[in-house]
C-alpha cells in the first residue's frame, strides 16, 4: 500500500520541480560597439590617469585648491562619453609645455569642471 501512494507522489514531485527549475544561464549577442567602446572608454580612463600623475598637473591641480587624489575620484566618477571628451583635449594639447591662451583657457575650464563636480558631491 505504501510503494502505490509513494510512487505517484514521487513522480509529480520530480516532475514539478523540473518544470519549475529556473534557468541555469542566459546568453545573448553583445554588439561590437559595445565592446569597442568599452575599451575605448578604459584607454580614456587610463590616458586621464596617467595625466594627473604628471608632476607638473598635480603642482597646477594643487594651486588651484584641488588635491590630486580628490581629483582623481573626481575623474573616476565622471561618464564615459565626459572621459573621452577630456582625453581628446590632451590628445590636442601641444607637446613640451608650450602652452597659448586657448590651452591655458581649457586646461582652467577643465579645473573648473572638476571643482564644480567637487562642490556638487
Amino acid at each position: 500500500m505504501k510503494t502505490r501512494v509513494i510512487r505517484p507522489l514521487a513522480a509529480a514531485l520530480i516532475s514539478a520541480s523540473l518544470c519549475l527549475q529556473p534557468p541555469l544561464a542566459r546568453a545573448g549577442i553583445i554588439s561590437t560597439p559595445d565592446v569597442a567602446s568599452r575599451s575605448q572608454a578604459q584607454a580614456d580612463r587610463a590616458k586621464l590617469e596617467a595625466f594627473l600623475d604628471r608632476a607638473s598637473v598635480k603642482q597646477r591641480l594643487e594651486a588651484l585648491g584641488v588635491a590630486s587624489m580628490m581629483a582623481k575620484e573626481r575623474v573616476a566618477a565622471l561618464s564615459d562619453t565626459e572621459v573621452h571628451a577630456l582625453a581628446e583635449r590632451i590628445d590636442s594639447a601641444p607637446a613640451g609645455g608650450n602652452l597659448s591662451s586657448s590651452d591655458m583657457t581649457v586646461i582652467l575650464l577643465i579645473a573648473i569642471v572638476v571643482l564644480l563636480v567637487i562642490i556638487a558631491v
